[in-house]
């Protein structure tokens, strides 16, 4: 008899299921001992620390698994000392305890990964580096090491058997882990290039993926539309398709305006003296009609008539609106003043003549930003009558309606 068995009050005539029972009622009490007071107090330990590597450790997950570990590993070392079952059986149950052990070794690694990404992720830094896929490729490495050696217990052979024989399956698993190992590929070269990161803006076109990106995995990336709705894209897809990152214009502080408003190209002539002088009460335009006028005095001066609109430069009521926009939106305390702020007639087309506004809002904010641009337009398109300016519009049923009412009114009874 050994001093174990001394020890639990065991004597010869103790059938072999007693004892096993009484050995699994060791383990459930060290299981316990473990988990209910060991632990919490590691847990209550651990809440004062911030180191986030050592609260990893002890993450909920982990420590429920550990919790197994020396359980198990003590029913691996007393079950031959104490049970006396027939060789056989005694082979099998080892060989499930050994195998229970393993599981339970890989799933403890599995949720300290776990851990990590989760007090990874708390930290700045998780949204320039994230390591969720290179966390998911280890976790598949420990559960393919976990099959080998599930392999080995049960054919009682080494485990460098079936690693040898690896090399002969190699375009098997290849075929099998293709898209996983381009994932694989393309999560790094996203993280060390910084294509991507949680938080980004970005669209890509092939897939109808227009927002933010809430997940970098492994196999996918998951991006939260603006609909609200979620897109799951494969990540080595990012290294075969173009896409749109947003990042710059939301560190950079500024988001472009880019808009033009089409103006009837007939309603463009050239200023009189009463629009010179109706015009100049605008603040904006009274220095630049000041300086107009002098130039082009001086310009007109050399030549005998004038009047002439040939042989003389005059000001026009297009090319005075674009000064007065211009210094308009300098002005305008929503416009960031360190970047390109540009009015510009673009080619004319069918509908009339574009006049662009190119700028740059000092927020980037989507709420804000469409509340400053529709500020600006509104502002224009209500100072387009001051400079004798009409917007093109296609003509709808009530314009022609009214035509037609004017013709019919002017046409004299007979």
């Amino acid at each position: 008899m050994t001093d174990l068995e001394q020890l639990l009050g065991l004597d010869a005539a103790t059938s072999p299921y007693a004892r096993s029972a009484l050995m699994v009622l060791v383990a459930f009490l060290l299981f316990f001992i473990c988990r209910r007071v060991l632990f919490s107090l590691l847990q209550r330990f651990a809440s004062h620390l911030s180191n986030i590597w050592v609260r990893a450790f002890l993450y909920p997950r982990f420590l429920f698994q550990v919790s197994w570990i020396l359980p198990i590993a003590g029913l691996i070392a007393g079950i031959h000392v104490i049970a006396h079952f027939a060789p056989s059986t005694q082979r099998i149950i080892e060989k499930s305890l050994l195998i229970l052990l393993v599981i339970i070794c890989a799933r403890s690694c599995s949720a300290l990964f776990a851990g990590i990404q989760k007090n990874y992720s708390t930290l700045e830094v998780s949204r320039n580096r994230p390591i969720k896929g290179l966390l998911q490729i280890l976790t598949l490495l420990i559960y393919l090491a976990t099959g080998i050696l599930i392999f080995s217990i049960l054919s009682e052979q080494s485990p460098w058997v079936f690693l040898s024989g690896l090399g002969a399956a190699t375009a098997v698993l290849l075929l099998v882990f293709r898209d996983t190992m381009l994932s694989f590929v393309a999560g790094v070269q996203l993280t060390t290039n910084r294509l991507i990161k949680v938080g980004d803006w970005i669209e890509i076109p092939q897939f109808d993926a227009n927002g933010d990106v809430i997940d970098i995995a492994l196999n996918s990336v998951k991006v939260r539309n603006w609909d609200r709705t979620i897109t799951v894209i494969p990540t080595h897809k990012f290294l075969e398709h173009s896409f749109k990152n947003w990042r710059g214009m939301s560190e950079s502080g500024g988001r472009r305006i880019k808009r033009a408003i089409l103006i009837d190209v007939s309603s463009i002539r050239f200023l009189d003296e009463a629009d010179m002088q109706r015009l100049g009460n605008l603040q904006p335009l009274s220095e630049y009609l000041q300086r107009k006028t002098t130039e082009l005095a001086e310009h007109n001066s050399q030549f005998q008539d004038e009047r002439s609109a040939v042989n003389s430069r005059h000001l026009t009521n297009i090319g005075t609106l674009r000064a007065y926009l211009s210094v308009y939106l300098r002005g305008h305390a929503s416009i960031h003043p360190d970047m390109t702020v540009l009015v510009r007639q673009l080619s004319p087309t069918a509908t009339g003549l574009p006049l662009e506004i190119y700028a740059f809002t000092n927020t980037t904010k989507w709420v804000d930003y469409e509340g400053i641009q529709s500020d600006i337009f509104d502002h224009l398109y209500a100072i387009l009558p001051l400079f004798d300016l009409r917007a093109f519009q296609e003509p709808s049923g009530s314009d022609l309606a009214l035509r037609l009412n004017q013709n019919f009114t002017r046409t004299p009874a007979v």
